[in-house]
């Protein structure tokens, strides 16, 4: 990388460190630091939606199933646009109203609201112990790009360095630096991809002439995928919207019900088709470039073996002039610490205010509370790190968080919030069950019948789970009333 892209790239990661320490002078409380003072309309709080779900981890990973399936990929993305709205239209009325006269700070609270404490902390544990995977993925990320950038950058070193940009002006800033940040952050990403990267991409592998001769007519289809992928997808990634703490955050930060919906219909729209068919577009695009032998001066010829998820970095240090590199490099990394901050703050404010603050209320007080979440924000960023170094691929390690989280809250939360059935030993039940179903199903890489994902049984189980539990409870309730 020439010195140009490079002193662009640095200045961009030390005006992130700037904005952290900004908001670090400004934050006052703990509810300035995870809520936002709630008050952000709905164009900050939209974008950084849409910039924390998608990131760099689905941009990345868009990337890498354009290389291998072409436009069928973007089906990924629409089950974005499906849970944005849903959540939008039935789960925001009801949340925002109950968070802003209680002064939730996490999503867990809703289920103290509805459940109890047991459930409450077990849902703290699960969302915590999720995102802390999620926050590894983003930056797993963020290091394949650098690491693909820059020639002489391992992998270690590349995710030392985004750990280090990302923790740091996160613990400074908290969630007011998290949002403004993301707002820059996506539009940054969504200029460089539409004036920059595409057109650029375009013209250097040769047009739609080349690229239509190159790939096979099914990179072309919206039904190169089995139904079970979309399925898999469907369930591990819509419900998210339901049950993220991230998505939460921000419904909390809004200023108003009105706000927030309309925050999360721009999300859905910008989430798919917009990044949706760029995302996968520039992996076709990558993979083109691939099989044309364009790859080869960075020692991956034609066929020979290579990471799916390495086709974008690799055709962006490619066709990218001096100067331009350092400006799509930044759009991307961007996009990477968008979901990154945002992930690392949940999983510090599930750890910090639903466990440490509940389990020992009296020797965490309002005088070092902001104190001890920058504190433990800096851990779990740290431990964030280790685990991605032990990890290779985003895109599953992103699905695997997901799942773990989906399948363990998910109906906890309809039957409380949506069905007026509530049993605090049900729910309890029902997350242990379903997040350790998944969990269990993921460690001992079980084959399951027709390809489905773990995250299907962990659902199906948790649902199972609740059913039973919350009926046992009724005819107990009932036998001891005849009694």
């Amino acid at each position: 990388m020439n010195w140009i892209d490079f002193l662009i790239f640095i200045v961009y990661m030390l005006a992130m460190l700037g904005v952290g320490f900004y908001f670090h002078l400004r934050n006052k409380d703990v509810e300035d630091y995870y809520v936002g003072g709630r008050g952000m309309g709905r164009w900050h709080i939209g974008l950084s939606v849409v910039a924390t779900d998608v990131g760099g981890g689905f941009s990345i990973g868009l990337g890498g199933l354009g290389f291998l399936i072409g436009v069928s990929g973007s089906w990924m993305l629409f089950t974005g646009l499906l849970g944005a709205w849903l959540s939008g239209v039935f789960l925001i009325p009801r949340i925002k109203r109950l968070a802003d006269k209680k002064q939730f700070f996490t999503f867990p609270e809703v289920f103290r609201h509805y459940f109890g404490k047991r459930a409450a902390l077990i849902a703290g544990l699960i969302s915590g112990i999720g995102y802390l995977g999620f926050t590894s993925s983003q930056l797993l990320a963020g290091a394949k790009l650098a690491s693909a950038a820059f020639v002489d950058l391992n992998l270690t070193y590349a995710l030392i360095i985004m750990g280090f940009v990302a923790v740091v002006y996160t613990v400074l800033g908290g969630i007011k630096a998290v949002i403004y940040t993301d707002t820059v952050q996506w539009i940054l990403l969504m200029l460089g991809l539409i004036f920059l990267g595409i057109p650029l991409s375009w013209v250097a592998v040769g047009g739609w002439e080349t690229v239509q001769a190159t790939l096979p007519a099914e990179f072309f289809s919206f039904s190169n995928l089995s139904w079970q992928q979309f399925l898999n997808w469907m369930v591990t990634i819509l419900p998210i919207w339901f049950v993220g703490m991230t998505l939460y955050q921000r419904i909390y930060a809004s200023r108003s019900v009105s706000e927030a919906r309309k925050a999360w219909m721009i999300a859905g729209l910008f989430e798919w088709p917009v990044m949706a068919f760029m995302g996968v577009g520039l992996g076709l695009i990558s993979r083109v470039a691939y099989l044309n032998g364009m790859f080869e001066i960075h020692g991956f010829a034609a066929g020979s073996s290579m990471d799916a998820e390495m086709g974008l970095p690799l055709l962006l240090r490619t066709i990218m002039p001096v100067g331009l590199m350092g400006l799509i490099l930044s759009a991307y990394f961007s996009a990477i610490l968008s979901t990154a901050d945002s992930c690392l703050m949940a999983s510090s404010s599930n750890i910090m205010h639903d466990l440490l603050q509940r389990i020992f209320p009296n020797a965490i007080n309002q005088q070092i509370a902001m104190k001890a979440s920058k504190i433990m924000t800096l851990v779990l960023g740290i431990l964030a790190v280790i685990i991605a170094m032990q990890l290779t691929e985003v895109l599953s390690l992103m699905l695997y968080s997901y799942a773990f989280m989906v399948s363990g809250l998910l109906i906890p939360l309809l039957a409380a919030v949506f069905l007026n059935q509530r049993n605090e030993l049900a729910a309890l039940g029902a997350m242990i069950a379903g997040g350790g179903t998944t969990i269990s199903l993921l460690i001992t890489e079980a084959k399951l019948p027709y390809g489905l994902d773990a995250n299907v049984f962990g659902i199906l189980t948790s649902l199972l789970t609740y059913i039973i539990f919350f009926n046992s409870h009724k005819l107990l309730k009932h036998g001891n009333t005849n009694l």
